[in-house]
């Protein structure tokens, strides 16, 4: 009996972080596009799931954060969203299957990194809110450098002949965005982790260990 009232819980909890990632995808909270770069707060909910249900449900709801980047590179590409999808054309520049590797792989692994970590942060430091902010920082930090560093790997001369740089000064401005975005990314989810992940794993009693 408390196995299936725990499955109803955690169905619940998994059904409202997925409304509130569709949610954010739809209204401009999900994505602040500043020319082209996008600055996202997809990567919330991801994180405080996955630390509260751990890294099977973080994982989940990365992979629909995944699609969420997919559909929004095709259906209003700027400049640079061929490296988010296989589906368009930008400038004479094309995506391909690597597009989907860079939309989807980082943002799965957000939530499995996520979820591990937190584990392993709150076995050891035996505090639930220390161990949220740990959990979130590390995996937004992964999180930018994966999708930044797949970026340059898979579609640097691409990427660099769309902004309209040169592909040596291309690392300068990946270091400029991990300078300028990652560093609010990491304070939201630090915070948005603390508050919510705390409160859900102390509601919930239970989920995070049982996912």
């Amino acid at each position: 009996m408390n196995k299936s009232k725990l499955s109803v819980r955690q169905m619940c909890v998994l059904a409202l972080f997925l409304a509130i990632e569709i949610i954010m995808y739809l209204t401009p909270i999900g994505y602040l596009r500043i020319n082209a770069l996008s600055v996202t707060l997809m990567h919330v909910p991801v994180i405080i799931l996955a630390s509260t249900m751990g890294p099977a449900a973080g994982a989940f709801l990365g992979f629909v954060f995944g699609c969420t980047s997919v559909i929004g590179a095709t259906m209003t590409p700027g400049i640079t969203s061929f490296v988010f999808s296989p589906f368009i054309t930008v400038g004479g520049i094309s995506g391909n299957f690597f597009s989907l590797v860079i939309a989807l792989v980082p943002r799965i692994l957000l939530g499995v990194i996520a979820g591990y970590v937190f584990k392993f942060a709150k076995k050891y430091a035996k505090n639930t809110p220390v161990a949220a902010c740990i959990a979130a920082a590390v995996a937004t930090v992964c999180h930018t450098i994966m999708v930044l560093g797949l970026i340059v790997i898979l579609f640097g001369p691409q990427y660099s002949q769309a902004l309209g740089i040169s592909q040596a000064a291309l690392n300068g401005v990946m270091a400029g965005v991990i300078g300028t975005n990652m560093i609010p990314e990491v304070i939201v989810a630090v915070v948005s982790n603390m508050a919510l992940a705390t409160a859900l794993s102390s509601r919930y009693v239970g989920i995070a260990q049982q996912a």
